[in-house]
This record gives C-alpha cells, sequence and structure tokens, in this order.
C-alpha cells in the first residue's frame, strides 16, 4: 500500500468514526421517508465515479491546500453546532464539507476538481431541513391541485378547488403532501444530475437536462391527481383510492423519467450548446483531460 492510499484510510477512517452516528441516522431515515429513499444509492455512485478517477488521480501530485483546514474547521462548527442544537441538517451537510475540506487539505485543489462530481452528488443525499421542504411542498400541493382542476374541467368534468382540495360529484380529493410530488421531484433531479453528467459533456446541455427535471415532475404529479380525478368519475371512488392510487404513483415517474430520457435525446441534437474545450493538464501530473 503506498503512502497516498494509507493517508486516505487513516482520513476515511477518521471522518467515519466522528460521524458514525450522523450517517446511522441517514441511513434510517432512507429507509423509514419514501422521499429519500433514494439516498441508498448516492455514496456507492460517488465511490465509483471517484474509482473511475483511480488513475487520473495516482499521477495528479499532491498539493495539500491551507484552505482545507478552513473548511475543516468550519465542518467542525456546524458538527457542533448541529449536536448542540440538535439540528440533523448541520450535522449531515457538514459531512460533505468534512469531506470536501480533508480532500483539499491533504491532496490539493486539483484532486478537488477531479472528484468534482462525486462531491457534488453527496449533498443529494442529505434530507432538507423540515422548514425548507414543507415551504417546497405546499405550492407543490396548489401547483397539482389547479393542474388537476384546468384538466379534468377540460375533459368535462365537474370540479370545484377550494385551495389544495378538490371537490367532485362522487368523491372529495385532497392533494396532500404526500401527494405533492416532492418525492419524485427529489428523486428525478438526482437521477436527473447523474444522467446529464454521463450522456452528455456540454456545460449547458447539463445544466438544461437537470433544469428540465423540475417542470417535468411537476407536471407528471399534476396528472396524477386529474388520473385520480377521471377513475373515480368514470369507474368510481372506491378503484381512485384503492389500487389506481398506489399504482399511479410508481406509473407517474416511470413517465416523468421517459420524459427526462427524451429531453436528453432532444438536448443531444441541439448543436448550439458548445461543448467544454478539453484541458491540456501536464504529462508529469496526469495521463489524460480533465472530464
Amino acid at each position: 500500500m503506498n503512502r497516498h492510499a494509507a493517508t486516505a484510510l487513516v482520513c476515511l477512517a477518521a471522518v467515519v468514526w466522528l460521524y458514525s452516528d450522523v450517517l446511522s441516522s441517514l441511513v434510517r431515515q432512507w429507509a423509514s421517508d419514501d422521499n429519500y429513499s433514494h439516498g441508498f444509492f448516492i455514496i456507492p455512485l460517488a465511490i465509483y465515479c471517484g474509482w473511475e478517477r483511480r488513475d487520473l488521480l495516482s499521477r495528479t501530485a499532491p498539493q495539500p491546500h491551507g484552505a482545507g483546514l478552513v473548511l475543516i474547521l468550519f465542518s467542525l462548527f456546524l458538527f457542533t453546532a448541529g449536536t448542540l442544537a440538535a439540528e440533523l441538517f448541520l450535522t449531515r451537510i457538514s459531512l460533505v464539507t468534512m469531506v470536501a475540506g480533508t480532500i483539499l487539505f491533504v491532496w490539493g485543489p486539483t484532486h478537488v476538481r477531479h472528484l468534482a462530481f462525486p462531491l457534488a452528488l453527496l449533498p443529494l443525499m442529505v434530507p432538507l431541513p423540515a422548514l425548507v421542504f414543507n415551504q417546497i411542498a405546499f405550492p407543490l400541493q396548489l401547483v397539482a391541485s389547479r393542474v388537476g382542476e384546468t384538466v379534468m374541467s377540460a375533459a368535462g368534468i365537474p370540479v370545484l378547488r377550494e385551495g389544495n382540495v378538490l371537490e367532485l360529484p362522487n368523491i372529495t380529493l385532497a392533494v396532500a403532501e404526500a401527494c405533492s410530488g416532492i418525492r419524485s421531484l427529489i428523486s428525478l433531479i438526482t437521477l436527473a444530475v447523474v444522467l446529464a453528467y454521463f450522456a452528455d459533456r456540454r456545460p449547458g446541455a447539463r445544466a438544461v437536462i437537470v433544469l428540465s427535471s423540475v417542470p417535468i415532475a411537476i407536471l407528471a404529479n399534476a396528472l396524477r391527481v386529474a388520473g385520480t380525478g377521471f377513475t373515480s368519475h368514470w369507474l368510481g371512488p372506491r378503484l381512485a383510492e384503492g389500487f389506481f392510487h398506489g399504482f399511479s404513483g410508481w406509473l407517474v415517474f416511470v413517465v416523468a423519467f421517459a420524459g427526462l430520457v427524451a429531453t436528453q435525446q432532444l438536448v443531444r441534437r441541439i448543436p448550439a450548446l458548445p461543448a467544454r474545450p478539453e484541458r491540456q493538464v501536464p504529462v508529469e501530473q496526469t495521463c489524460s483531460p480533465v472530464p
């Protein structure tokens, strides 16, 4: 084992020891909260993306940077403040900044640049604070109910909307937080980031793919609400509240992902988005251009 590998293992062991409680709380929430079940895939994916760069990293000379120590100290401050205030988000996000700070302090900014994508994935595993989550979920509930009302009215179904509640002749549909679409939105954004990175090298194209996941997820969930109204009106409330309600969640996510892939295919055909120029890295540092 070379010196750099030994240093990496020591740093990893130290971070795991310090954040063992944080990691266990994350795993428990991923297992119990469907909104963040995708968190199980983030760390293995980040590790895989980092492993793909092992040759590039091994050929890059370490250049320790003092800014990394500042980031480590800031991470410890967040960790301490979050622990004392019982604020899970602060302790969890400090894990991400601690990893980035350690890499910067021990190996330098070039290594951070090479590992930019794996590091950018890590915040996606951290659940949002309840305050932020609720601020996002409620507007999504209103959008879903408003679009659902518009679609059903256009189809000739009498419907009255009051906030996030839809009154139909034979049923009252309340677009609750679980039906706001935030679950599919968070998961779809994560998939969009991964798809954009692997499917297109152009920064502009990647940005379009990731940003498109937001309206796609919102529209797909709104159509789910409208579909529930159609099922209730044409086939009966029992079916709308039973099998269809559960199955439609999976169906909507599949449709949303298909829309995301279609967007990626469309963006790939746009020549106006220039590719990022390849950077020429000195031979003594690495054997290949930065991806």
